[in-house]
């Protein structure tokens, strides 16, 4: 027994806890959102769940590695790769909302991605894995097919990667109040932080890479929610305090000023 398969349980309970009640904060906020935010907000919450949803079956993969149970292990890690293939959805559509402002675009293009996500389970189901590998530190699983990884890295990584760069790159383009764009920016940074450290975690052959990716996971869901809701003292410094409601008037959001599109035209 590995006492390292236990700390690398914990840290994707830590994840799984984190994201669930993150997504968890975002939905009990909700009534605090303008109407025409709510779809964004809603993407959110989904993309959040989603990872709590892809840790939650990979924290019992640890423990049964731990034991020594390789069949539960193999069972959790199939079942871990049905959310994870979906991940990019809400997220998608939260960038394509954003942008646009159109719900159905938001919509026809999840689709899009919908059925990428399904052809990814179904080569990785149809090929198998090879593994596990179990070591010190992790239970590392190799996906026995080209075709569902290359398919997963150009079409379902590659793109919305991508695609947040670019609304990034528009964000910082906009002449906006520092308030508008930390809020607009900051969480998109630890999405993509979040994003990136979990195909890493996917695809590691090494234990340690396996253990640091779902680490700065951790620390991206963690960095979102302070992205999201700043304690005071980091508004302070950054001067991006509160405004008053007259000013807030001016603003999609009471709380968080996602909605860019909406935020572009008002300046």
């Amino acid at each position: 027994m590995n006492p390292g398969l236990l700390l690398n349980g914990t840290i994707c309970f830590a994840i799984t806890l984190s994201s669930l009640a993150f997504a968890w904060v975002l939905s009990k906020n909700k009534d605090s959102y303008k109407e025409n935010s709510k779809p964004a907000l809603f993407s959110l919450i989904v993309f959040w769940t989603m990872v709590g949803l892809t840790y939650l079956p990979t924290t019992i993969r640890m423990f049964a590695a731990y034991m020594d149970n390789q069949e539960i292990d193999a069972i959790m890690y199939f079942v871990t790769a049905i959310p994870f293939a979906f991940i990019s959805v809400p997220l998608v559509f939260f960038i394509i909302y954003v942008i646009t402002g159109s719900k159905k675009i938001g919509e026809y293009i999840s689709l899009f991605f919908t059925l990428i996500g399904a052809a990814y389970l179904t080569f990785l189901y149809d090929s198998g894995i090879v593994g596990p590998i179990v070591t010190e530190w992790g239970s590392i699983f190799m996906i026995n097919s080209d075709a569902a990884i290359n398919l997963y890295l150009m079409g379902l990584f590659v793109i919305p990667t991508s695609m947040i760069l670019g609304l990034l790159l528009l964000i910082f383009l906009q002449r906006m109040p520092k308030r508008i764009r930390y809020r607009t920016a900051l969480p998109l940074v630890a999405i993509s932080f979040v994003f990136d450290f979990m195909l890493t975690d996917t695809i590691a052959i090494v234990d340690a890479m396996q253990m640091f990716a779902r680490l700065f996971v951790f620390i991206g869901t963690i960095l979102a929610y302070l992205a999201y809701f700043p304690p005071v003292t980091v508004q302070e410094k950054l001067g991006i305090h509160e405004q008053t409601n007259s000013e807030q008037e001016n603003h999609t959001d009471h709380n968080i000023e996602f909605y860019l599109k909406e935020e572009i035209n008002n300046t």
